[in-house]
């Protein structure tokens, strides 16, 4: 990544972070201990690189919010019993709900927070920037699962 492709990634992080709608995400745990904020923050930075090093051509500022708001769905899905049951298959749809009422959204940013979780949401993206996310999200959640798994093995053995 080139000094240029890294001071454009802080500037639109700096940016978006900045924004309270957007540390709102950083109340809710999505995988192990790690907040949605930080979560969303690591596809935002991965993705970014990985479009960077392979030289894609692709809307970068979209990549970038994209992947900030994919999961901004704002609510603990950990309570089953607050009907957030089928998580991993409807909160895309209150992600892209949730972040429509405080932004306006491009195509591409709306089809990265609807599509994300494919192919559990069946239908696939329309843009290569909604793939990217697909994959950088299956690999950074993986990373906070297993993690998690790791620490309490860890915990567990002493």
């Amino acid at each position: 990544m080139t000094k240029k492709e890294k001071q454009y990634l802080e500037q639109e992080l700096d940016r978006l972070l900045s924004m309270e709608s957007i540390q709102a995400m950083d109340e809710f745990i999505q995988h192990g201990n790690v907040s949605c904020l930080i979560h969303c923050k690591s596809v935002a930075v991965l993705s970014y690189i990985f479009a960077c090093k392979l030289k894609l051509k692709v809307d970068r500022a979209a990549l970038i919010r994209g992947a900030l708001l994919h999961d901004y769905f704002l609510y603990d899905w950990h309570d089953k019993n607050k009907g957030f049951r089928w998580h991993g298959f409807k909160h895309p749809n209150f992600a892209l709900n949730n972040a429509k009422k405080n932004f306006e959204l491009s195509f591409i940013e709306c089809e990265i927070i609807k599509k994300h979780m494919w192919p559990m949401t069946i239908i696939p993206p329309k843009c290569k920037e909604a793939y990217i996310i697909c994959l950088i999200d299956k690999y950074c959640s993986t990373r906070e699962v297993m993690s998690g798994i790791k620490y309490k093995l860890l915990r567990a053995g002493t």
